[in-house]
């Protein structure tokens, strides 16, 4: 007790001394501590007014567009009656719509029906995929060590659609499909799909599907372990393809990511389409399903309704969540489209319904993990995320390329959310460079969340390139890129692209967004969702699990709105009964109404100003959501209380990166190689001096790595390895690469042929930067080479004729005639054809030497190097 009176002695308590001390709070600290909570409540302020307006003026012109328009038909359709009344065809014309809308009305309703009979099929079969290509199962997921409810699906090429025949030696694709309510198949559900893509073009190509109901005590972690058996599995049926292109849909995105990152050494190329990586990103005044965390709840709701499901969580709630999102749609307008076109619309109605009606459940580790670790923690993009306890989840250990698409039309991942990570992860895109990874991003303008994967005819063509030009990216020098596709033409299957490719920086990522500082809120929404959980776990669960039984559980499934809407309009409801016969009679006496009829205008007419209404009505409801969500988290104490989850992670600069050990082999072996890495480091050295690329280099340069001998000949795994290599060469010792370029070339011969190679690609030398000239000089000057001067215009390599080793000439021989053999395929761009070559030696590819401690980046180790210039298997100019 005496310690506690003597710490209150003044000279004891720094706090009491504090107050005796006048100086310690005096005007100065305390005007700084209100300026500074000030300054971030002008900044809330301004951040709102900037929400509320772009909001208060979207509403504004669209509306008010809609409104003319919609009024304007509304006249025209009056102003139409009236004539027909001048006409005495009035009564005529209301006879034949009644007629014509009772006779759709009846259509529509047994077309709902249908929706509800396919619907109870659908769950009575266990929810298959709704694939339109006939499949079968390579693997189940329920027969591995950690068992899931995932299958490997190869689809079978169908007979009737011109397909051309798989090689063995074409890269696998292997295409995940989201787990987000409803069930897999959407990447194939049209013959223009991602699957139709690949299959027209030779790929073999594997479906990751699952099942409606987890297996027990199913994690996040089984489900990664079983995809990376998936993909080992391909990899075992084409051991002469390279690594299989993994491609993930929406969550599956992510889940894509999540398996690159914990298994390196087993994918090829990732693409991403509409990804939500990056999940606290977005603009002020648009995006409104990133606030749901902050104004609904966070991870405890996931729990709340994991409870009710009997540890169970109901995928048929996240798809409520996304009608929610725009109601006038969901609600109306796809019915509306449906009666209005009856005659033809129900085929397609149907089709999507049987995807978007088939519900599937997630065990609740499953669903919190997601919740907690992704929309709501944000951790994947601060590297953050465990998989499973000790196991951090790191994009950087990612080796091949990855390939984001995403769109302005994408209300459920803008492209802020599929984007922003690459910002987060990398310091800058230098980073990238050094690392050896190749990230090309694509950016749509129109294209919607469902069309990104479903591949509607806006969207088509980026898959068909994607697919196409996958060996042209793989010949990419690390670093970041934006593709465009700018013009293409011809049928799909012999369609030839304008492509082009142009290196970015992480400024232009920024550009992308209108800022971050509306991201710091969703820290304290972070922080206060692991409070509410762990409050929710100790003093509510127990009593609502106490509540529920395996039987109520499932009778709240069975009862929910988005069943029920399907099962009470099927053949099982009575009052049905009359509705087929029916319809079939009105199929029969089908008679629609005559064109211009002025009664079918208005009702088009009110169907348009309902929908508007209803989009009225979402989008103030957004407005006053963002508000509510910035009036909450936004404030200055808020950002205190989530100061320790605020966005952002600690990133090396360049010279920590020195010491990663890929850095230190490449620069231990910086005197080793051949004509490749010669050629190679030349090119990166090149790309430097010039910062921004152009586009016609680009092109050359892709050319030439990619069907150009030697280059031609180098699989995937090896020439991803050589520009890794280098470019670490040319980061961490560019004088040191000049100098040493005698030593890869040995002859003079060589030398020549790789100086006219590099002096081909920059393109005339009166569009070269003076400091592109001056670092071509150093070439020069050290490779004992006569001054640069003039243009090579003409490919060196398209034109140098090779010799073939003895022995080799027929394999050679069937190699080029299977090459002039094979369909024209697209390319960066569409140039003039490689000559083939036929009598002088090419040079080698690489100088023998020890690699015992070195491999690719592919799952093979690499062979010792020496001359690669025997007879390879048939490649096509692109894979």
């Amino acid at each position: 007790m005496k310690d506690i009176f003597d710490a209150l002695e003044k000279g004891q308590n720094e706090f009491l001394e504090s107050l005796h001390d006048a100086t310690a709070w005096g005007p100065s600290e305390r005007f700084t501590a209100l300026q500074a909570q000030a300054t971030e409540l002008s900044n809330l302020a301004e951040l709102m007014g900037r929400g509320l307006t772009k909001h208060l003026t979207r509403i504004s012109d669209d509306h008010k567009t809609r409104w003319q328009s919609n009024f304007s038909e509304f006249g025209k359709a009056v102003e139409a009656m009236g004539g027909a009344q001048e006409k005495g065809s009035l009564y005529e014309a209301w006879e034949d719509y009644w007629k014509d809308a009772a006779q759709r009305m009846v259509l529509t309703m047994d077309t709902l029906r249908q929706r509800g009979d396919i619907f109870l099929d659908h769950e009575e079969a266990g929810c298959p995929p709704v694939l339109i290509y006939d499949y079968e199962v390579v693997l189940d997921g329920a027969d591995l060590p950690r068992p899931s409810c995932y299958m490997l699906l190869k689809i079978i090429p169908p007979a009737d659609l011109p397909c051309r025949d798989p090689k063995p030696w074409k890269r696998p694709y292997i295409i995940i499909d989201p787990r987000a309510g409803h069930g897999a198949g959407i990447g194939g559900f049209k013959p223009d799909s991602q699957v139709g893509v690949a299959l027209h073009d030779g790929h073999p190509v594997y479906f990751v599907a699952f099942k409606r109901m987890p297996e027990k005590g199913q994690t996040l972690a089984d489900v990664t372990h079983a995809e990376a058996a998936f993909v080992r599995k391909v990899m075992e049926l084409h051991p002469e393809a390279p690594n299989p292109v993994v491609t993930g849909n929406c969550q599956g995105g992510w889940a894509t990511l999540l398996l690159a990152a914990m298994n390196p050494d087993l994918t090829g190329p990732v693409i991403l389409n509409g990804a939500p990586v990056s999940t606290w990103s977005g603009r002020v005044g648009e995006n409104p399903m990133r606030y749901n965390a902050g104004v609904l709840g966070g991870t405890w709701n996931a729990m709340y309704y994991s409870d009710l499901g009997h540890g169970i969580f109901d995928g048929a709630d996240i798809v409520q969540n996304f009608e929610l999102l725009n109601p006038a749609r969901n609600y109306f307008g796809k019915y509306y489209d449906l009666y209005a076109k009856v005659d033809t619309e129900p085929k397609r109605f149907l089709e999507f319904e049987r995807w978007w009606g088939g519900y599937f459940l997630l065990n609740e580790a499953e669903m919190k993990w997601i919740v907690e670790q992704l929309f709501v923690g944000n951790r994947l993009s601060k590297n953050e995320a465990q998989l499973e306890p000790g196991r951090n989840v790191d994009i950087k250990h990612i080796r091949a390329p990855i390939i984001v698409f995403a769109s302005y039309g994408d209300n459920i991942t803008p492209p802020q959310q599929a984007l922003n990570w690459i910002i987060d992860t990398y310091t800058d895109e230098r980073e990238i460079a050094i690392r050896g990874q190749r990230i090309i991003y694509m950016i749509h303008e129109q294209v919607g969340h469902l069309g990104i994967f479903v591949s509607s005819k806006i969207a088509k063509k980026e898959h068909t390139e994607v697919t196409s030009t996958l060996k042209t990216i793989e010949a990419l020098a690390p670093g970041l890129y934006e593709m465009t596709i700018d013009d293409y033409e011809g049928p799909l299957l012999e369609r030839e692209f304008t492509v082009s490719f142009h290196e970015r920086k992480m400024e232009d990522l920024t550009k992308i967004d209108d800022g971050r500082d509306d991201e710091i809120p969703f820290a304290a929404v972070a922080r206060a969702s692991e409070q509410q959980a762990e409050f929710y776990d100790v003093c509510v669960r127990p009593f609502v699990q106490a509540f529920v039984t395996e039987q109520s559980a499932d009778l709240r499934r069975k009862s929910h709105p988005l069943r029920m809407q399907r099962a009470l309009f099927s053949s099982l409801n009575p009052a049905l009964g009359w509705l087929p016969g029916i319809a079939e009679r009105a199929r029969n006496e089908r008679s629609p109404a005559a064109a211009g009829n002025p009664f079918v205008e208005l009702e088009k007419v009110n169907a348009a100003l309902i929908e508007q209404s209803m989009d009225l009505f979402r989008d103030l409801r957004d407005t006053a959501y963002e508000n509510l969500f910035y009036s909450i988290w936004g404030t200055p104490y808020m950002r205190w209380f989530g100061r320790t989850k605020q966005p952002g992670r600690t990133l090396k600069r360049k010279d920590e990166l020195r010491s990663l050990p890929p850095v230190q082999a490449a620069l231990m072996h910086i005197e080793e190689g051949g004509f490749c890495e010669a050629v190679i480091r030349m090119l990166i050295l090149l790309a430097d001096s010039r910062g921004n690329v152009r586009r016609d280099r680009l092109e050359r340069s892709a050319r030439v790595l990619t069907q150009d001998e030697p280059f031609k000949s180098l699989n995937a795994d090896e020439r991803s390895f050589i520009l890794q290599e280098q470019t670490l060469i040319v980061e961490f010792a560019p004088e040191l690469a000049i100098e040493t370029l005698p030593k890869l070339l040995k002859t003079p011969e060589e030398r020549e042929l790789a100086a006219k190679v590099v002096r081909f690609i920059p393109g005339a030398i009166d569009e070269m930067t003076p400091h592109t000239l001056e670092t071509l000089q150093q070439f020069h000057k050290v490779l004992g080479l006569p001054p640069v001067s003039g243009d090579i215009t003409e490919d060196p390599l398209a034109v140098t004729d090779v010799v073939v080793e003895p022995g080799k000439e027929d394999a050679r021989a069937a190699q080029e005639e299977a090459a002039s053999k094979a369909p024209a395929k697209s390319t960066p761009t569409r140039t003039a054809p490689v000559r083939a070559a036929s009598a002088a030696a090419v040079p080698s590819k690489s100088s023998p030497r020890k690699t015992a401690t070195r491999k690719a980046a592919g799952r093979k180790t690499t062979a010792p190097r020496k001359s690669r210039s025997r007879a390879k298997k048939p490649q096509e100019p692109a894979e």
